[in-house]
């Protein structure tokens, strides 16, 4: 099931379960693909570094890869790697006709130039979603590759609210990553949306107009409850991870959600809400970026 009741009434958005539901549809028409075309989808990950988040991030993109039935080249740089030599291997795993996504795990260390490296990937091979070029299409509302995060963002919202046309929506947070992409796909989806960040005046009073909340601003709690509308979806993206009363760690999201609980319609929870959205979205971007690459019909249902 994708999602739970609270005893208050308000819907637990589970993204775990949909995102599973997801990776096994995935995991069909790759075999399909095989079956039928003799093509298997490529997706190679490039680590520089070594960053514990990204090492277990990566390790984690490698399995479901796998398990997808998909073919998986790992790359892993040294943290001194130069920038010429990094462009360099994109530059050959663009023109590898084995490799139908691409996609470099961030953040880069600081003497490279990240923008730089993103805007060297072969558009049509960038599965994250973060090139100009794809950025630029979709702010125009013509086909890209969708950045994975705000699509399962917008996959979640839809198999719970079905039509979103004419809802209020906002956006907290930016981000060229996150936000940014998440409003325009909100707006192609004909929703009236703001776009809010940790500066915004009088933010209570923009949440609280909102049929859909999106927080994405990397703050844990700053969404409280209490500006949540009666009825409202809250989809927090936010992942922090904070110190508890017993000395602890834990992760929590952007949004108080024990308070948001109870007055939301549907909420999804940190963690196993928006997270694992992430990797299963990344897998249909790589299909999506194979069946473009060889002329073939797009899957339904894994695209914006």
């Amino acid at each position: 099931m994708r999602i739970a009741e609270m005893k208050t009434g308000t819907t637990i958005i589970d993204g775990k379960a949909f995102a599973a539901e997801m990776r096994g549809r995935v995991a069909e028409q790759v075999s399909r693909l095989k079956t039928e075309h003799g093509i298997t989808p490529g997706l190679a990950v490039v680590l520089v570094g070594e960053d514990p988040a990204s090492q277990v991030y990566v390790r984690s993109k490698g399995k479901q890869t796998a398990e997808a039935g998909m073919a998986s080249f790992e790359h892993k740089l040294d943290a001194d790697t130069t920038e010429a030599a990094l462009l360099d291997l994109l530059g050959r795993l663009n023109a590898d006709p084995s490799v139908h996504g691409i996609l470099v795990q961030l953040p880069l260390p600081r003497h490279l130039d990240s923008a730089r490296i993103i805007n060297a990937i072969d558009p049509a091979k960038d599965v994250d979603g973060f090139h100009i070029s794809n950025a630029g299409l979709l702010a125009t509302g013509q086909k890209a590759m969708v950045p994975c995060t705000p699509l399962g963002c917008l996959m979640l919202l839809k198999a719970h609210l079905g039509n979103l046309s004419g809802l209020q929506a906002v956006v907290i947070g930016r981000s060229n990553i996150v936000g940014k992409p998440m409003a325009q796909l909100l707006l192609g989806d004909s929703c009236t949306v703001t776009i809010a960040h940790s500066r915004t005046r009088d933010l209570e009073d923009i949440v609280r107009r909102a049929d859909i909340v999106v927080a994405a601003v990397g703050r844990p709690g700053m969404v409280q409850g209490s500006w949540i509308r009666p009825g409202a979806t809250v989809i927090d993206v936010g992942i922090n991870r904070v110190e508890g009363q017993d000395g602890k760690s834990r992760l929590v999201g952007d949004v108080d959600f024990p308070g948001a609980a109870e007055t939301a319609g549907a909420i999804t929870p940190v963690p196993g809400g928006v997270g694992p959205m992430t990797i299963a979205c990344l897998l249909a971007n790589t299909l999506t970026a194979t069946c473009r690459a060889n002329g073939l019909d797009e899957p339904e249902g894994l695209t914006a």
